[in-house]
């Protein structure tokens, strides 16, 4: 549903930050919010979710990609009257980012998903639930009715993809997201050095971290078990999956290598939303995305989580844009800063995705800390329109940048 015209975009109000928790006021830009997520955490928990695979070099990449454009400025320009609203398959939004689909991050903070959840809403902005989730997708599509999206990792036949299909159309959901880069388990040795395991394993030292992060163990681990039982996989087919201790959670979500372009011609038949495909890099695979009936693909190496080495979305994203047809064309992996979703936008993207550090967010200071980071990063995007000269997204564009004489290697 279309949501009402955007709210007037006036910056961050005077002195804001007297209004805020404690444990917000010294958090000035997402960046921050991974120290004080490792303070908050259980380092296994807090080790799976910054971590990517083997030696990290596409996590490194991601951000690193955005360093290698700088903007060319316009001023004296009447920027007085800006907006940040964007219309996105149908939908109009408040700002053109949104929450990435992330999985178990009710580990991360009490009821996670829901968090988020509703703070996008409040926001206006859109919410990805992911496959991977600890909550129910039905209760998530009754927290953003407007502003949700639910990930689907594909089901292994026929039968079970139509089931899944089935599920989100009757929770409410109206696009859904399919992730393609998942054909086989990455090589996270991260986790394995700091003591996470899936399925996750109670050990010594996962006890003694949530000892001595009492926050945590009592805010967010007690009340998950005294509320919601042992947490489950909720949403990986029809009905719930299995509990995050079971042996058999890698036959859940692994072995896809089987998987193909037909099992998404069958997920297009089905699906009367918007459908959009995840984890995508290739220009070529962008075109054969449109060809197949998708409304939008999501430039994405999965935050670097999947094959270590792969390149960052940002670099492909010129050649995307003139292969994606009709398709909106999203991008996700790296961005942290205001000026990393205009530069995204200025090379062709619709719209911009954060994962991570809404999940730190989560962690540090449960709704409204999520809250916080979406005005922050909101504010930067505002303020740095001004700074480039720009009152309308639609006034974005290559010409805005030029690569920087010593870009960074991928």
């Amino acid at each position: 549903m279309t949501q009402s015209p955007p709210r007037p975009q006036l910056g961050p109000a005077p002195n804001a930050r007297r209004h805020l928790p404690a444990r917000l006021r010294n958090i000035l830009s997402l960046g921050d919010l991974e120290a004080a997520a490792k303070r908050t955490l259980p380092r296994p928990i807090f080790g799976y979710l910054q971590g990517g695979v083997e030696d990290n070099v596409t996590l490194q990449a991601n951000t690193a990609a955005f360093r290698d454009w700088m903007f060319i400025t316009n001023v004296l320009v009447d920027v007085s009257q800006r907006n940040q609203s964007t219309t996105l398959m149908g939908t109009s939004y408040r700002a053109p980012f949104g929450i990435a689909p992330m999985g178990l991050c009710a580990l991360f903070a009490f009821e996670g998903d829901l968090v988020m959840a509703r703070a996008a809403e409040a926001a206006g902005i859109p919410f990805v639930l992911s496959g991977a989730s600890l909550t129910r997708m039905e209760d998530v599509a009754k927290a953003a009715p407007n502003c949700g999206w639910f990930q689907a990792y594909i089901p292994g036949d026929a039968g079970h993809i139509e089931g899944l299909v089935n599920r989100v159309e009757q929770a409410g959901f109206r696009t859904m997201v399919v992730t393609v880069d998942t054909a086989t388990l990455a090589n996270r040795e991260n986790n394995v050095r700091v003591g996470f395991s899936t399925p996750l394993r109670p050990s010594v030292r996962l006890a003694w971290d949530g000892m001595v992060r009492p926050r945590w163990l009592v805010g967010t681990f007690a009340q998950t078990l005294l509320k919601h039982g042992m947490p489950h996989f909720e949403n990986a087919g029809a009905g719930r999956g299995v509990p995050i201790v079971a042996r058999n959670v890698v036959r859940q979500f692994g072995l896809r290598d089987h998987l193909n372009w037909d099992h998404l011609a069958l997920i297009r038949r089905m699906w009367k939303g918007k459908l959009v495909i995840k984890g995508v890099t290739s220009p070529d695979d962008v075109r054969r995305a449109e060809q197949a009936g998708a409304d939008g693909v999501i430039l994405s190496n999965h935050g670097g989580r999947q094959l270590d080495g792969t390149v960052a979305p940002l670099r492909t994203l010129l050649e995307a844009a003139r292969a994606k047809g009709g398709m909106a064309l999203m991008l996700d992996s790296g961005v942290r800063r205001g000026t990393d979703v205009l530069k995204a936008l200025a090379l062709g993207a619709d719209h911009v995705f954060v994962g991570r550090p809404m999940a730190y967010a989560a962690a540090v200071g449960g709704q409204a800390g999520v809250a916080h980071a979406i005005g922050l990063l909101r504010d930067e995007v505002h303020r740095d329109m001004a700074l480039l000269g720009v009152s309308s997204l639609a006034d974005l564009h290559s010409g805005r940048l030029i690569p920087s004489k010593n870009p960074t290697s991928t």
